[in-house]
């Protein structure tokens, strides 16, 4: 029976292309240790793969699979890399980013960053539209001390305008927490990353939560009351909580380029896009390459300590006081009484410590002290780096976060001695950003270049 049905099968494969004769011979002779089975097609499915002969589907019985053939599939089938639209949508995350940082030193460069003196996360994303509900937000204002102290008699125009510039940060915010969490569910939901990619998405959204709270926590406290009862208060927000917003924002930022970045160079390797990698992997495995990358890593963590270290002298206004270069006052530093002065340790000893941190005078020379070192560490490399076999992306990121360089001290010092106009200031904060993402880059293209499993 079992022969007859075989017998039967050899015109429909033959009409598939099959070539059975050469078959035939080695077939027969196995149909006797056949006979008497009950699946005679899954025990020739060893002989005719139906791989191999391209048999149609139709002509194939299905096989219970075991535990070690479905492991064994799932493994075959595993995302190795993320897929390349993972990477370019976390550099556009990290693009936008890029944009709130810079409109939120503008929110506090016009303090405008306490008009908005209530936090709501979905019903506040609305404008007022109209008078009525203008003069609501007014005398809502009109009740915290940034209206009796900084803002006094300001009309109702001058107040929208504040209020746009609050209004407009949270609600780019909101946008970008839209385009993030959206997109990453999808990417996770559809397999289109990897188990440690999944890890990285969720830590960088926690992180995006994080720094939505943190924003209100840093608007809460200029809102406190006792600034308008304290007669030497000045309403604003804690520079403390002002300098965690924004290193929450610079390790989103960092975070964003560096995986998206990952991404692409994966896929590029895995897609034969980079010419010799064995040779490339060889070069960046070299000592000198090596100490260099260390370097390269001790540097970028100093230029972002002095990024945060600008976010005090913000918080503190302490760029408005000694607007000279290179000299503070009568001489390249103030007076040792000023800058350890026993006012901001409030009356207990053990606390002179806070004058690094509090005194504007401390904060602004420990500024300029971070700055210059940032910038002769960043020349010394330099000069160092451009004498050694780098890759070609890492020698044009060597040179541009040189300039970059160059750029901020520039910045920083037609800042100061204007007296902090608002333009200058933006840019300066600006290219604070863009020279921690050259130094990043730099260290990205220095990395080791990762095996991608087949």
């Amino acid at each position: 029976m079992l022969a007859s049905r075989f017998l039967l099968r050899l015109p429909v494969l033959s009409q598939h292309g099959i070539c059975v004769e050469a078959r035939l011979p080695r077939m027969v002779s196995r149909l006797p240790a056949l006979i008497g089975r009950r699946n005679f097609l899954l025990a020739s499915r060893g002989a005719w793969n139906r791989h191999t002969l391209h048999i149609p589907q139709r002509l194939a019985r299905s096989q219970p699979l075991t535990t070690s053939a479905i492991n064994a599939d799932k493994n075959k089938h595993r995302r190795t890399v993320d897929a390349p639209i993972v990477g370019y949508w976390t550099l556009f995350c990290a693009s936008m980013v890029f944009g709130i940082i810079i409109w939120g030193g503008l929110t506090r460069l016009t303090e405008s960053g306490l008009s908005i003196v209530e936090w709501k996360p979905i019903t506040g994303a609305r404008l007022p539209t109209s008078e009525a509900e203008w003069e609501r937000e007014f005398e809502k204002y009109k009740l915290y001390p940034e209206y009796h102290k900084v803002h006094i008699g300001i009309t109702l125009d001058d107040f929208k305008r504040i209020y746009f510039m609050e209004w407009f940060h949270r609600n780019i915010g909101r946008l970008f927490g839209v385009v993030y969490l959206v997109p990453a569910a999808y990417f996770v939901y559809k397999g289109k990353v990897t188990h440690a990619g999944a890890a990285k998405i969720g830590g960088l959204g926690l992180l995006l939560l994080g720094q939505g709270a943190m924003g209100w926590y840093m608007v809460a406290s200029g809102l406190e009351d006792e600034l308008r009862q304290r007669p030497d208060a000045v309403p604003r927000v804690s520079h403390y909580r002002l300098t965690s917003h924004l290193s929450l924002a610079y390790l989103l930022y960092a975070g964003l380029a560096l995986y998206g970045w990952s991404v692409l160079r994966s896929n590029h390797l895995a897609r034969g896009r980079i010419s010799s990698p064995d040779a490339l992997r060889t070069l960046l495995q070299k000592p000198q390459i090596v100490s260099f990358r260390h370097r390269i890593t001790a540097a970028t963590l100093l230029v972002g300590t002095t990024c945060l270290s600008g976010a005090m002298v913000a918080g503190l206004d302490a760029g408005l006081i000694y607007n000279e270069f290179p000299t503070m006052g009568l001489g390249i530093t103030p007076p040792l009484s000023e800058l350890w002065n026993p006012f901001y340790a409030r009356g207990d000893p053990s606390a002179m410590w806070r004058n690094l941190t509090e005194n504007p005078a401390t904060v602004q020379l420990a500024h300029r002290v971070l700055a210059m070192t940032t910038f002769f560490t960043l020349s010394a490399l330099w000069w160092k780096g451009r004498r050694l076999p780098l890759p070609l992306s890492s020698r044009m990121s060597l040179h541009l976060m040189y300039s970059l360089a160059w750029l901020q001290v520039a910045l920083g010092i037609t800042t100061l001695v204007d007296f902090v106009p608002i333009a200058n200031a933006s840019a300066h904060q600006a290219n604070s950003v863009l020279l921690l993402a050259s130094a990043l880059r730099l260290l990205h293209t220095l990395r080791p270049l990762p095996r991608i499993p087949l």
